[in-house]
C-alpha cells in the first residue's frame, strides 16, 4: 500500500524527466491561461476606471508601485518557497517538501499582517513621499487605504499558489485564480458606479476577489488535502535551514522586484513633469505589454519548478535540455508579438481613451519596446532559470544595473537635466534592456558550466 501510495506521489515527477519539453507547457499553458484571465480583469478594470476621468488613471498609477512592491517582496520570496519544495520533491523527500510548505504559508501570514499594518497606518505619508501631485491625492489615497488592508489576503494568496507551484501543480490555482478574477469582474461596476464609490470601488473589488481567492485555496490545501504535499501543522517542526534556503532564493528577487517598485515610481515622477496624461499612457500602454508578458511569465515560472525538479533529482542533462527549450520558446514569442503589436499599436488604445495625447504616448512606448521584447524575454527567461538553480543573487544584480544604474539615472538626465522629449525615457530603458539581457545570458552560461563541473565529478565518484 505505502509503495502505490509513493508511485502515486512520484507521478508527476516522473512524467517530467520522461517529456521535459512537454513539462515546461504543461506547467506554463494553466499558469497563462490564469495570467491571461488576469490581464483581462487588468484591462477591464482600466477601462472601468477612465470613465471616472483621465485623473483617475494616474491617481492608480501612483499605486501601482507600491502595489508591485508588496508582491514583488510575495512572488519573490514565494519563488524560493517553489524552489526548494520543487528540489526536495526530485530528490523524493515529501516530509521535508511539505515542512517547507508550512514554514512558507506561516512566512506569507506575517509578511501579509505587517504590509496591511503598515499601508492603513502610513499611507498617506507614503504616497506624498513618491511624490503624488496634490491633484492626484485624494483619489490615490482612497484607492491605496482600501488596497493597503487588503495586502494580507493577496500576499498569503501568492504563498499559497507558490506551494502548488513547487510541487507542479498549475492547473488548481489557475481554476482559483479565474474564479476570484470572475468575482472582481462583476464587482467593478457595481462598486465603482452603481454604488459611486470611485476608485475606492475598484480597490473593493480587489480586495475582495482576493479575500475569495485566499478561501479557496485554504479549503484544497488545508480542509479537503486534496494536496500532494499534505499540511499538518500538529505536527509541524520548525527548521531555520528551511528559512535560510527560502531567504537565499527569494530574497534578491525581492529586492530585485522592490527595485523595479521604486523604479516604477520614479518613472512616474520624471512622467509627470511632462502632464498627467503621459502618465497615464505609461500606465495604459503597460496593459497591452502585460500580454506579451504572459507567455514569458509562463514559460520562466515553468523553468523553476522543472530546473530545481531535475537539480534535487541530479538529472543535469535534463536541466540543460530545459532552459534550452524555455529560452528558444521566449525569443520566438517576443519576435512575433513585437511584431504584432508594433503593427496594432494606434488602433487598440482608443479602447481605453479618447484623449489623444494619451494614445499618442502609449503607441510611442509600445513601438519602442516592441522590436526589443526578444531580449526582454531572454532577461527573464535567464534569470528565473538561475532561481531553479538555487542562486537569485543574479537577478538582484542585473535589475539593480538596469533600473538604478542605467534606466534611472538615464531617464531623469534626458528628462529633468536635458528637457528632452518624454520618448527620450523610454530610449533610458531601451539601453538597460540591451545590458540586463546580455548579462543575464552570460550569468546563466557560466552557471551551468559549474553545472556541468558538478556533472564530472559525480561520475569520477
Amino acid at each position: 500500500m505505502e509503495n502505490v501510495k509513493s508511485k502515486s506521489k512520484n507521478a508527476r515527477l516522473d512524467s517530467f524527466i520522461e517529456n521535459p519539453r512537454k513539462a515546461i507547457w504543461t506547467l506554463g499553458l494553466p499558469v497563462m491561461m490564469g495570467m491571461a484571465v488576469q490581464t483581462l480583469y487588468s484591462v477591464v478594470d482600466m477601462l472601468f476606471v477612465a470613465r471616472i476621468s483621465t485623473n483617475a488613471i494616474a491617481a492608480l498609477g501612483f499605486n501601482l508601485p507600491l502595489f508591485w512592491m508588496a508582491m514583488g517582496i510575495s512572488f519573490g520570496l514565494g519563488t524560493g518557497v517553489t524552489a526548494v519544495i520543487a528540489r526536495f520533491i526530485g530528490a523524493r523527500d515529501h516530509e521535508a517538501a511539505t515542512n517547507v510548505a508550512e514554514h512558507g504559508l506561516i512566512l506569507g501570514l506575517v509578511i501579509g499582517g505587517i504590509f496591511s499594518g503598515v499601508g492603513l497606518i502610513f499611507g498617506k505619508e507614503i504616497l506624498t513621499g513618491l511624490g503624488t501631485p496634490t491633484e492626484l491625492l485624494a483619489d490615490a489615497l482612497a484607492y491605496f487605504h482600501v488596497i493597503a488592508g487588503g495586502f494580507i489576503f493577496m500576499i498569503t494568496g501568492i504563498f499559497l499558489r507558490s506551494i502548488f507551484s513547487g510541487e507542479g501543480d498549475t492547473k488548481t490555482p489557475v481554476k482559483i485564480q479565474v474564479t476570484s478574477t470572475i468575482v472582481n469582474i462583476i464587482l467593478d461596476p457595481i462598486l465603482i458606479f452603481g454604488f459611486d464609490m470611485g476608485v475606492a470601488g475598484a480597490a473593493w473589488a480587489t480586495v475582495i476577489s482576493m479575500f475569495v481567492a485566499v478561501v479557496m485555496y485554504s479549503r484544497v490545501i488545508l480542509f479537503k488535502k486534496a494536496t500532494l504535499l499534505q499540511l499538518d501543522f500538529s505536527i509541524f517542526k520548525f527548521k531555520f535551514e528551511f528559512y535560510k534556503n527560502i531567504f537565499r532564493i527569494g530574497v534578491p528577487s525581492s529586492v530585485s522586484m522592490i527595485i523595479m517598485a521604486m523604479g516604477g515610481a520614479l518613472f512616474n515622477w520624471i512622467l509627470v513633469h511632462y502632464s498627467s496624461e503621459v502618465v497615464a499612457g505609461y500606465q495604459i500602454a503597460g496593459r497591452l505589454d502585460q500580454i506579451f508578458f504572459l507567455p514569458i511569465m509562463a514559460i520562466a515560472g515553468s523553468l523553476v519548478t522543472l530546473v530545481g525538479m531535475f537539480y534535487g533529482a541530479k538529472r543535469f542533462d535534463l536541466i540543460n535540455n530545459v532552459i534550452k527549450d524555455g529560452l528558444r520558446y521566449g525569443v520566438y514569442i517576443g519576435l512575433g508579438s513585437g511584431l504584432l503589436f508594433y503593427i496594432i499599436a494606434p488602433y487598440v488604445f482608443k479602447i481605453f481613451t479618447d484623449d489623444p495625447i494619451v494614445n499618442e504616448v502609449a503607441v510611442s512606448i509600445i513601438r519602442t519596446f516592441a522590436p526589443v521584447y526578444w531580449l526582454i524575454a531572454i532577461g527573464m527567461i535567464s534569470g528565473r532559470a538561475l532561481m531553479g538553480l538555487g542562486t537569485g543573487i543574479p537577478s538582484l544584480v542585473i535589475t539593480a544595473i538596469r533600473v538604478a544604474v542605467v534606466s534611472g539615472p538615464f531617464a531623469y538626465y534626458f528628462a529633468v537635466v536635458l528637457d528632452k522629449p518624454y520618448v527620450w525615457v523610454w530610449y533610458a530603458s531601451i539601453i538597460a534592456v540591451f545590458i540586463a539581457a546580455g548579462t543575464s545570458i552570460t550569468w546563466l552560461a557560466l552557471r551551468m558550466r559549474r553545472v556541468h563541473r558538478e556533472v564530472e565529478g559525480l561520475k569520477n565518484i
